[in-house]
């Protein structure tokens, strides 16, 4: 123990020096004093520090002002994790009574945590203490314990590690129980008390801040500005209509009215596909447009004809008796809500029968599993696009906190996609919700829930038992009727009726067209069939409501098929890449913006994780999918660069599954795509494709411009254009190896030579690099030529949004990620080695190169004699295993050892173990350097020796990804 005390007194010291003396001493990390703040875009935020010091402490105490539910939520999976070991007290006031008294009931369900009020006086404190068996680490600043707090809004907080006898951490403790033992501890009793006095206050505050709503104009947020300048100039180019794709709750019929008012039409038609929502609309539109506007309802139970604003279902409308009652040009302007149920024959009758001056087509989910082309019945004219990523980091939706629970085992069998009906509705089951339902809770008084389903059955079968257990609930299905469903929904949302309801059981009738605005809890009882019908599903609870602080959303995950759609639906990520796949379910709390949060239980995670490893991402089905769902928005086939400019498939799937973007056209659009190419104009498009345009290095894809434009001078062109255009000499080393590898003498091995052999684009003669004849006589294709280019703009183009924040002197980006033959190449090396040469690192004799790669962890299964322990000490220390039979005085360990003397330059790349197979790629993490430390040691179950070596990194690992790379 003293040992270790002595250590760690040596630790405080050193991190004290870098804090406030030096930033490049040396120290352990974690006990640096540092400045705490939210920045997504850097990987912070004040939640994960404060969730990573509880994971690790043994006690804790919170001493804050004000508390929310929200803060609370946010940190319960930390809290109930630790609970069996951690014991804490926190410590609040009931001062200018902001503390919502449903908050203070949350603090109660706490096991192992104290909780005390302090009631004499004002109370302004923000500090959170954290102790384990030898120091404490106290974070003191801003931050209240509120989601906007803890994730989103500017915040400062000092992080200081000390020992127990440091005055700072006595006096602040010492300060702590003067505080705690003058406060009174909370109870239910004092919560009811305290209720009393805390509603006549609210009562009052909102009586002072009541108004009549005509006090209000209402104006557009910066997205529908944006929306509406599109439309404006939509119309001003003579276009007739359009299509805006909004998420869930972003406001798109407040859109639509703010637009009606801005063209002025006479008349005006607004469609919907159920009759819940048309007052609702009629609503939003008074509210715009002023209370005196003539409206009326067209539906099953209305029959309102003579108006200007008709708000009508499409059933209704539909109807050849109805329809004709009116003239086709009697509508100016026309809207269609959920406009991706267009493709139906009513939509399509009453689209082709009338002419208005413009058509708006509103949606969230354009892309229709079924496949039809909504785009073309809004003439591919796509007004706007936010979508739930855009529209949570403008603040326009309620923040969620998402919840993946790991579904209960039933007899020994986990809930899958082929459970028996029993395993559903058993009591074991039921109570594993129950449970879970009421840990998490949700904002506000009461629950108002929505719980997805597998089946109506099971619907019916759950809201029965739930009603057993004294919950009041009930099942809907398409079997209901429009009034038996406005009912059930107006009971849901009821604080009045006696009758209220806490749940509504359903399978799919509310994945759209319905809105239930205070919505608190959503429960996903079955397994995730489509990113589309997930985002529908989440969406309902995601609009914003009067004292709605968030809505909590619970996915009890199951062994289900299709897990791994979970994250790429929750994070928006469509490139398909597992290894974003799984940084978003271990890191997706430093992802996702605003104050949303996402949380996996261990079981959960693993389960998803699973799914990712066996789920082929390179699909053709896949990539069709995301192709025909672009081509039918754009209306013709796209381009390559309109993969990334509409956030569809990273167009790097393509390459590497169809060879070229142009022989999948090939291939599976044959209708429209009638171009053909040679096997050896395949082969030099395939090349290009997977060779050049992932944009990690500019130098390749100018020359290869050049070489298709110029031709005769193209390479004094690729020089001048490098340095006009980016700023960039071309060395004469980086220009060696460009040529290597448009000359087809970069090959990793003869057969990929061999098979390449027709992709020598360059050659030399008279010591002057030329375009090789037979490439030059091919470029006679103007076809051929066009998709070249094309490939190279987007190399061009994923360059600049993606590669050219450079590293020092280096082509590489810090954070990005390279293969084995990526770093060959960008280090400007003669050849290009093959993987199991390298071994985990090699030296360059030539560049003076020495780039380390590391899988952090690795495969229990794997042979004793690489089971290496690399190992990461803190962001900035890495511990490095040596080759198998090797020693200090070993040549690769000389060359390490010397490194610094001989310019040796040490390069670092490190990727988790399970990486995507496709692209088996490394994060790079800059320069590092020999530490001095070499120990030898035996590895264990063999005679092999094998050599420790200790690191400095330059740069220390950003926190987020330090975090995803180290934690199991």
């Amino acid at each position: 123990m003293e040992n270790i005390m002595d250590r760690i007194k040596t630790d405080l010291l050193d991190a004290l020096q870098t804090g406030f003396i030096n930033t490049k001493y040396d120290s352990v990390e974690s006990l640096r004093p540092k400045l705490l703040y939210n920045n997504i875009k850097r990987g912070s935020t004040i939640l994960a520090n404060i969730q990573r010091e509880l994971s690790k402490c043994n006690e804790f105490w919170f001493s804050v002002a004000f508390i929310t539910q929200s803060g609370l939520i946010v940190l319960k999976d930390t809290l109930k994790a630790i609970e069996g070991y951690a014991k804490g007290r926190i410590l609040t006031t009931d001062y200018l009574m902001f503390n919502d008294p449903n908050a203070l009931r949350e603090l109660l369900k706490l096991k192992n945590v104290e909780v005390k009020v302090y009631t004499k006086g004002d109370f302004h404190t923000k500090g959170y203490m954290f102790k384990d068996d030898i120091k404490s680490t106290f974070i003191v600043g801003s931050a209240n314990l509120t989601q906007n707090a803890l994730k989103q809004s500017k915040e400062w907080g000092i992080q200081v590690s000390s020992l127990d006898e440091g005055e700072l951490i006595q006096e602040t403790n010492l300060e702590f129980e003067i505080m705690w033992n003058n406060a009174e501890t909370l109870t239910k009793e004092w919560i009811t008390e305290y209720e009393k006095h805390f509603r006549k206050n609210k009562n009052k505050r909102t009586e002072i801040r009541t108004y009549s709503f005509d006090d209000f104009k209402i104006s557009p947020n910066v997205m529908q500005s944006k929306a509406l300048e599109s439309l404006s100039n939509l119309r001003k180019n003579g276009k007739n209509k359009a299509l805006l794709i909004s998420a869930t709750g972003t406001g798109k019929t407040y859109l639509s009215a703010f637009d009606v008012k801005n063209m002025k039409p006479k008349r005006v038609l607004f469609l919907v596909h159920r009759e819940l929502i048309l007052k609702d609309a009629e609503r939003s539109f008074k509210n715009v447009l002023g209370k005196e506007i003539k409206s009326g309802i067209l539906s099953g139970s209305s029959k309102q004809y003579d108006v200007d604003y008709m708000f009508s279902t499409i059933s209704m409308m539909s109807k050849d008796d109805v329809m004709t009652k009116f003239n086709r040009d009697h509508f100016d302007y026309i809207i269609i809500d959920e406009a991706h149920r267009s493709g139906a024959n009513s939509y399509k009758k009453i689209i082709e029968y009338f002419n208005p001056k413009f058509m708006l087509g509103m949606t969230a989910t354009p892309e229709r599993t079924d496949g039809f082309d909504i785009y073309t019945l809004f003439d591919h004219n796509i007004a706007y696009e936010i979508r739930l990523q855009d529209a949570l980091e403008e603040d326009m939706l309620c923040p969620f906190h998402y919840f993946g629970i790991s579904e209960l085992e039933v007899e020994n069998e986990t809930i899958s996609d082929n459970s028996d009906f029993r395993y559903l509705v058993s009591d074991d089951r039921i109570n594993h919700i129950i449970e879970k339902i009421e840990f998490y809770g949700y904002s506000g008084d009461r629950a108002k829930g929505l719980v997805f389903c597998n089946s109506i059955k099971e619907a019916k079968e759950l809201s029965n038992k739930f009603n057993l257990r004294g919950y009041k609930t009930i099942a809907l299905s398409g079997e209901n009727s429009e009034s038996e469903r406005a009912d059930a929904i107006d009971r849901l949302e009821s604080d009045t009726r006696d009758d209220y309801i806490e749940y509504i059981f359903t399978v799919d009738i509310f994945n759209e067209g319905v809105d239930i605005p205070s919505v608190n809890q959503i429960v996903m009882l079955r397994p995730t069939q489509s990113a589309i019908i997930f985002v529908q599903q989440l969406g309902r609870g995601l609009r914003k409501f009067k004292d709605k602080e968030y809505v909590v959303v619970l996915d009890f995950i199951g062994n289900y098929t299709n897990n791994y759609l979970i994250p790429i639906a929750l994070s928006g990520d469509r490139s398909y890449n597992k290894d974003n796949i799984r940084r978003y379910v271990a890191e997706g709390n430093r992802i996702i913006p605003g104050c949303s949060t996402v949380n996996f239980d261990k079981i959960a995670r693993e389960r998803i994780y699973e799914k990712i490893d066996k789920v082929k991402l390179n699909s053709v089905s896949i990539i069709k999918k995301e192709y025909f769902n672009l081509k039918y928005k754009l209306g013709r086939i796209p381009k390559l660069i309109d993969f990334e400019k509409y956030g569809s498939l990273d167009a790097e799937r393509i390459f590497q599954t169809c060879n070229s973007y142009p022989e999948f056209l090939m291939k599976y659009d044959k209708d429209d795509y009638k171009i053909t190419f040679d096997d050896d104009a395949k082969n030099q498009l395939a090349f290009i494709s997977n060779k050049l345009a992932n944009g990690k290095r500019i130098h390749d894809l100018v020359v290869m411009k050049n070489i298709v434009i110029n031709k005769d001078n193209f390479l004094s062109n690729a020089i001048d254009e490098l340095k006009s255009e980016f700023g960039i000499e071309m060395t004469d080393t980086v220009l060696r190896n460009v040529i290597k590898v448009l000359s087809n003498e970069f090959a990793v091995n003869s057969t990929e030579k061999r098979k390449n052999a027709n992709c020598k684009f360059i050659d030399e003669c008279e010591g002057k690099y030329i375009v090789n004849p037979k490439f030059k006589k091919a470029l006679s294709d103007k076809n051929l030529e066009y998709e070249i280019l094309e490939v190279v703009e987007y190399g061009i183009r994923k360059y600049k949004a993606a590669y050219s924040n450079k590293y020092k002197d280096t082509e590489f980006n810090l954070y990005k990620k390279y293969t084995y033959e990526d770093v060959c190449k960008l280090l400007n090396w003669s050849t290009n080695v093959v993987a199991l040469n390298i071994g985990g690192y090699k030296y360059d004799e030539e560049t003076n190169t020495f780039p380390i790669f590391i899988n952090y962890n690795k495969d229990e299964n794997i042979n004793d004699t690489i089971k290496y322990e690399d190992r990461f000490i803190n962001s900035k220390k890495l511990i490095a295993i040596s080759k198998s039979k090797r020693d200090k005085n070993s040549k690769d360990m000389q060359q390490i050892i010397n490194a610094q003397k001989n310019g040796t330059r040490i390069f670092l790349f490190v990727r988790k173990n399970k990486d995507d197979s496709t692209s088996k790629e490394f994060y790079f993490l800059g320069e590092m350097y020999f530490a001095g430390d070499m120990k030898e040691f035996i590895m264990p179950n063999t005679e092999a020796s094998a050599v420790e070596i200790s690191y400095e990194l330059e740069n220390p690992v950003r926190e987020d990804i330090y975090d995803y790379i180290t934690e199991q």
